[in-house]
């Protein structure tokens, strides 16, 4: 993204940050009426009918695996930089995909398949080892901004926007990536104590934390060292290198490691939790949904997550592949935008905790923004998203059209004001999401059978 939009960069977090924001109040929203695990597929079914959930729900599908497989092709990156500054250095073969002049990218592969184990033990392990690098992560990038301010050279900010407002436009579609969390915030729906409160709060705090990091971040890394080298898979430990920062390159390789492995393991728990809740309504194979008796997980669906990860980072570029996440990420916060707008019409006497200020100006806005992003993307990648679409589109009308089942969002379908009360759920699955429910079978939306 750096070398798209030069210096800009941090004017790229910015557009892509407000573009989240519009995006980022509706699903506030639809999390404060509708507590379901499914996100954006839960929302879009409510709203828009079943196909429109497959859709979205075959969307997320693309999008959060491909995320999960940029996340580790960037840890691969710190990782090798982190042996490189110890003297060792991986083979080429195993250290690049093919399309670099490797046979495998084994440390992505390795990292993603190690934390779909961690995860199908258990929700308190992966938990606690979640706390735990989380606050590696925050203490490295305080140690990247004290160190790297002391190389900032202005010089470096000039022009400030080599390719104009195009290029800090394509920028932000190009990190659009990296505001997806907040989706998986809202997919712990069924964990949450009080999710008409906490949900809507972990949504908007989440980004603003994250877009005010990202700025800073953006801001410093292009002030020490051209924009034009920063087109690495590790570029804040190379930067700080480039400056004669080794010894702290080696500690933010550490902390990006940390972080990333943080982003990665979130990532596949949200993943966990879409394909549940689709496995629920029938969409998937119900089979992958299964709770493991010991770890009271779905084991089956977390190491398949892991092993098609694990593909992706192995065998793909990052190019190609943070491209279509993009493009996955956008649509759902598109879809997301019209379901408020829709649901608004279709129910619009039900009590929201939480509204979208000044609609419906804000779904629009969130509509525009993305749209407009997406037009920054390279023809490839639309025509591929378009296919996988295509291909969606037939699974569904296949496979899926007029077979029996049993959405989750059934009940205020037919127009019930509680989905907390009048939620079905299925009989003989205990699937908690968050630590005190697998513990005890205590919490929100699970059944004990």
């Amino acid at each position: 993204a750096a070398t798209a939009a030069g210096p800009g960069l941090a004017l790229s977090f910015v557009m892509a940050g407000l573009a989240c924001l519009f995006a980022a109040l509706c699903y506030a929203e639809f999390a404060s009426v509708v507590p379901a695990a499914g996100s954006a597929y839960s929302y879009a079914s409510l709203s828009m009918g079943e196909f429109a959930g497959w859709l979205t729900g075959w969307n997320l599908i693309l999008a959060y695996l491909l995320t999960g497989g940029v996340v580790a092709i960037g840890w691969s990156g710190y990782f090798q930089e982190l042996l490189a500054g110890i003297g060792f250095a991986l083979p080429p073969a195993f250290s690049k995909a093919p399309h670099e002049g490797g046979w495998l990218n084994l440390p992505a592969a390795l990292i993603a398949l190690g934390l779909s184990g961690v995860l199908a033990l258990g929700a308190r392990e992966s938990a606690r080892f979640n706390h735990w690098i989380v606050g590696v992560k925050l203490l490295v990038i305080g140690l990247f901004l004290l160190v790297a301010v002391r190389h900032l050279n202005p010089q470096n900010w000039h022009p400030l926007l080599p390719f104009g407002w195009k290029g800090v436009m394509t920028g932000a579609a190009l990190i659009f990536f990296a505001y997806v969390g907040f989706d998986a915030v809202s997919t712990a729906a069924e964990e949450a104590k009080n999710p008409k409160r906490d949900l809507p709060l972990g949504i908007l705090g989440s980004l603003v934390i994250c877009t005010v990091v990202y700025i800073l971040v953006g801001v410093v890394l292009t002030g020490i060292v051209p924009y034009r080298l920063l087109n690495v898979k590790d570029p804040v430990a190379f930067a700080l290198v480039q400056v004669g920062e080794r010894m702290a390159a080696n500690f933010v390789a550490v902390g990006a490691i940390a972080g990333i492995t943080s982003a990665l393991l979130v990532n596949m728990y949200g993943q966990s939790r879409v394909f549940f809740a689709m496995c629920r309504d029938g969409l998937l194979p119900s089979f992958l949904g299964k709770i493991h008796p010991v770890s009271r997980t779905p084991a089956r669906m977390i190491l398949l997550i892991g092993l098609v990860i694990a593909g992706i980072a192995g065998f793909l570029p990052i190019e190609a592949v943070a491209e279509l996440t993009n493009m996955g990420a956008l649509t759902a916060f598109i879809v997301v935008a019209l379901g408020v707008l829709a649901f608004r019409k279709k129910r619009p006497g039900l009590k929201r905790p939480f509204q979208v200020p000044a609609m419906p100006w804000s779904a629009l806005a969130a509509i525009v923004f993305c749209g407009y992003l997406m037009t920054n993307l390279s023809r490839r990648t639309l025509m591929t998203f378009m296919l996988w679409m295509v291909v969606g589109a037939l699974v569904y009308l296949l496979f899926l059209w007029g077979r029996p089942g049993r959405p989750a969002h059934a009940a205020l379908t037919r127009g019930d004001t509680d989905f907390e009360r009048t939620v079905p759920r299925p009989e003989g699955i205990w699937f908690a999401t968050g630590v005190r429910g697998l513990e005890s079978g205590e919490g929100r939306g699970f059944s004990k059978g």
